[in-house]
């Protein structure tokens, strides 16, 4: 059994906060163990507490779709959420429950260890810069540390609002090239190299 699996198993276990008491199915993440690409929304919908998998409804076809402009499919990526739990009415999701929640989003990050974390929406963007808005920084990678953090409108955005069709594909156009050049900036150079086998 993987180390994710293990996981799944303790969050399908959790009651830290009310949201248990409504769920469904708990909805822990999916994707690659080795994934480059986690992907970050807010909360499962109806369609994802029923099929306890993330992005399974309207939102999630879009995403699909984003993904294959870029030559990528879900196995490609990892995909998780804020929180675990339907909020009941697809509220938003309520302080306590983030809190509660991070540590299972934590252990993800730590299991897969991703070089790049895509947040989806106002939510999962305060995990990382609470004082910005999606609406400045969309699009624009912020570097914490070894980790490239990329903010983009959640996909459920372009369902509500059609102009920010264009804007989040475009936002997705850019992934492989960021990707790309935060590899490059982790690699070791040459003297770093030379001195290592010393």
């Amino acid at each position: 059994m993987s180390t994710l699996t293990e996981l799944y198993y303790e969050i399908a276990k959790c009651q830290d906060c009310d949201l248990a008491k409504h769920r469904t199915h708990v909805v822990p993440g999916e994707g690659s163990e080795n994934a480059k690409l986690l992907f970050i929304g807010e909360a499962p919908g109806w369609y994802e507490d029923q099929a306890g998998r993330p992005f399974v409804g309207a939102a999630g076809e879009f995403l699909n779709h984003l993904l294959s402009l870029v030559g990528l499919s879900r196995e490609d990526i990892y995909i998780a959420n804020i929180l675990k739990c339907r909020p009941p009415g697809n509220r938003d999701p309520l302080p306590q429950e983030i809190q509660s929640c991070q540590k299972w989003l934590d252990r993800q990050i730590e299991i897969i260890q991703p070089k790049m974390i895509v947040t989806l929406g106002r939510y999962s963007l305060a995990r990382y810069f609470p004082q910005e808005s999606i609406g400045k920084i969309h699009g624009k990678e912020r570097r914490l540390n070894n980790l490239i953090v990329y903010p983009m409108y959640h996909p459920a955005a372009a369902l509500h609002r059609g102009g920010l069709r264009q804007v989040i594909e475009s936002d997705m156009r850019r992934i492989p090239q960021v990707l790309a050049q935060s590899e490059k900036f982790n690699e070791p150079s040459i003297e770093a190299q030379q001195l290592s086998l010393f």
